[in-house]
């Protein structure tokens, strides 16, 4: 009879806020060899451990919501040296002929990892792109409060007394209507104006308040993000925050995305088949991560309108046809694989902008002479030098030219 020394195991959880329910199997047999429920400590993480081990080697552990309520155990897990698979919920086929209880769910995660249904590795979630998420996060709860807050500022200004609409309506703009807004008392006879000049008074310093909010926490996504991956913010039209939610799709260990198709689907710019019967036709994946889709379609646009090679491809497809959605999702598979393969494999022999102004200097070329061979601006170049803008192509194409200008 196999003992549990030589034992093979593979355990399951199903995560929860303040209980993680775990299940140990025979890796061979799939047969459930106990449950039991941990506190979501790291003494409960500690506990689960042993308690796996108690009943056998263990290969492998499959774990439920590893990006929320799961990423404790995930981090505890992955630092112990245990291998952990990230596992969906089960079907509601599964639920509806097996029943659903928190020990049903963590014995079907397991036994999903012995069958191979679960194979996908979860982000680790311990380095700067983690970092980097929890501020963009933040950013986007912000950018969305300011625009709720100016669409409240305008619809104020539309039904505000006739006098008090005219000061903020007579072609002024709305940083200027916001500065005007801020300076308001309420001391006015009239009860509506007075209280109409509180509340856009209130909101323009609310407004100002979030434009700060916002402005420090650029400051440290794009330090981070330059940090992290300086190729990636230098690729065409990649901004800072387009570069953290592509960096936040991928993860701490982007090596867990097998190939350049697979970070396409995790970006849901993969085409879905959609044939039947004499049908042979694709349809839009409306599909994974939807932050990074959007940093993609971002990318995308800018390209259309600044990147001479983009424009282009536009104009040639066009002529072939193709529709202006149609030329965008096959620029959005175009521009995937090319960040896939940035994060995977970043160019080595990417020139930072010190080095581009010490070759210069030792060269004695002014900056009027780089912009005058790239036809550019000083202020593109300069920026480029100081490290406050970042563009790949032309970095590389400036260091070739002052190599070879003697």
């Amino acid at each position: 009879m196999m003992t549990s020394v030589d034992r093979r195991v593979t355990g399951g959880v199903d995560t929860h806020d303040d209980v993680h329910v775990a299940a140990v199997c025979d890796s061979t047999t799939s047969r459930s060899l106990g449950t039991a429920s941990f506190s979501t400590t790291a003494a409960g993480y500690a506990e689960l451990l042993v308690w796996m081990n108690d009943h056998g080697t263990l290969d492998k552990v499959g774990v439920e919501s590893t990006g929320s309520w799961g990423a404790g155990l995930t981090r505890h897990l992955s630092a112990a040296g245990v291998e952990v698979i990230e596992v969906d919920r089960p079907d509601r086929k599964a639920r509806r002929l097996d029943g659903k209880t928190d020990t049903v769910d963590a014995v079907a995660a397991a036994r999903a990892v012995i069958a191979g249904r679960a194979t996908g590795v979860p982000k680790t979630r311990d380095g700067s792109v983690e970092a980097i998420r929890q501020l963009e996060i933040v950013y986007h709860a912000a950018s969305k409060d300011r625009t709720r807050a100016i669409n409240q500022f305008r619809s104020i200004i539309v039904a505000a007394p006739a006098a008090l609409r005219h000061r903020l309506r007579d072609g002024l703009s709305l940083k200027n209507q916001l500065a005007r807004a801020r300076r308001f008392t309420d001391n006015h006879p009239d009860l509506v104006e007075q209280q109409t000049r509180f509340a856009l008074r209130e909101i323009a310093r609310r407004i100002e308040f979030l434009d700060a909010h916002n402005t420090r926490l650029e400051t440290r996504i794009s330090e981070l993000v330059i940090a992290h991956c300086p190729a990636l913010i230098g690729l065409c039209g990649v901004g800072p925050h387009s570069a953290a939610q592509l960096l936040a799709a991928a993860g701490d260990n982007p090596q867990r995305i097998r190939s350049e198709a697979a970070f396409a689907k995790l970006c849901g710019v993969c085409p879905m088949s959609a044939s039947s019967g004499k049908t042979n036709r694709h349809r839009l994946n409306r599909g994974g991560d939807r932050r990074a889709n959007n940093a993609l379609f971002t990318i995308v646009l800018v390209r259309m309108r600044h990147d001479p090679t983009t424009r282009a491809y536009v104009e040639r497809r066009t002529t072939e046809g193709m529709s202006k959605k149609e030329i965008m999702r096959c620029l959005k598979r175009y521009v995937a694989r090319e960040v896939y393969n940035t994060l995977i494999n970043p160019p080595a022999d990417l020139p930072t902008g010190r080095q581009l102004r010490e070759l210069r200097n030792e060269r004695k070329i002014t900056l009027a002479d780089v912009c005058k061979q790239f036809d550019t601006a000083q202020i593109t170049i300069s920026r480029l030098e100081r490290g406050l803008t970042h563009d790949t192509g032309l970095a590389r194409r400036v260091h070739n030219w002052l190599q070879q200008t003697d």
